[in-house]
This record gives structure tokens, C-alpha cells and sequence, in this order.
């Protein structure tokens, strides 16, 4: 058997595979499959998430320049939503010298719908109130 019917033959075995566990496959555009948005209570955040969420609510002042900027979700583990939809606040982080690793994210008109993440954007919890 020559190279070239070797080859022909592994590739078309290999489309087919790959025709029969397609359908197994999930895709989603919102989030990859690994990751998950669990939910928080309100009473479970740190004492600090809390205050951010207060200032959120209030419309603020943020003690943060970059408190209100757009959040990218570049990440994907928020819903998709056009560029604009997330603003990120940031979570005050106890004995770190800059603004540590804790956000509120928040997206909407009325910012009314937010997540807490504790580890810098790797995973997310929306907050129940």
C-alpha cells in the first residue's frame, strides 16, 4: 500500500470519527463548558463586596478610577452581551498594596444584574439578593 492510500484512508477515518461524536459535542457561545456561574446571597459576601455593591446602587462615588469602566468579558464566562453591557467595580481586598483581586461586575441599563468574583475574573457567582 503506497503512502498516499495510507493517508487517504487514516484521514477519511478520522473525518468519520469526528462526524459520529460531533453531535456529542456541546457548544456554547455564552460559556465554555468547563466553567459554571454559580449564585451568592448578599449575606454570604465579604463585608466589602457589600459596600461596593451599596456604592453600585448608589451610582457612587468610586474610590476606584477604573471602578465603572466597561468589564470585556474576555473570559466568556459571563452571558454574552454586547460590548458596553458589564461595568466592573472593584471589591477593597484587606492588607493589598493595589486593588486586589475581588470584583463586582454588573451589567444592564440599570446595572441590575452582578456578579461577585473573588479571583480576578476565573470564576464567577451572581448575587442573589
Amino acid at each position: 500500500m503506497s503512502l498516499r492510500t495510507i493517508s487517504a484512508r487514516l484521514l477519511g477515518t478520522l473525518a468519520l470519527a469526528l462526524l459520529v461524536t460531533l453531535p456529542l459535542v456541546s457548544f456554547s457561545k455564552d460559556a465554555p463548558p468547563s466553567k459554571t456561574i454559580g449564585t451568592i446571597e448578599t449575606k454570604e459576601l465579604p463585608k466589602q463586596a457589600l459596600d461596593t455593591l451599596a456604592l453600585v446602587r448608589k451610582g457612587g462615588p468610586f474610590p476606584y478610577s477604573k471602578d465603572g469602566t466597561t468589564f470585556g468579558n474576555r473570559e466568556r464566562i459571563l452571558p454574552s452581551q454586547p460590548r458596553g453591557h458589564y461595568r466592573e467595580y472593584t471589591v477593597k481586598t484587606p492588607g493589598s498594596r493595589d486593588r486586589g483581586a475581588r470584583r463586582i461586575v454588573c451589567g444592564g441599563e440599570k446595572q441590575t444584574t452582578c456578579y461577585y468574583t473573588s479571583d480576578h475574573y476565573a470564576s464567577f457567582k451572581r448575587i442573589v439578593e
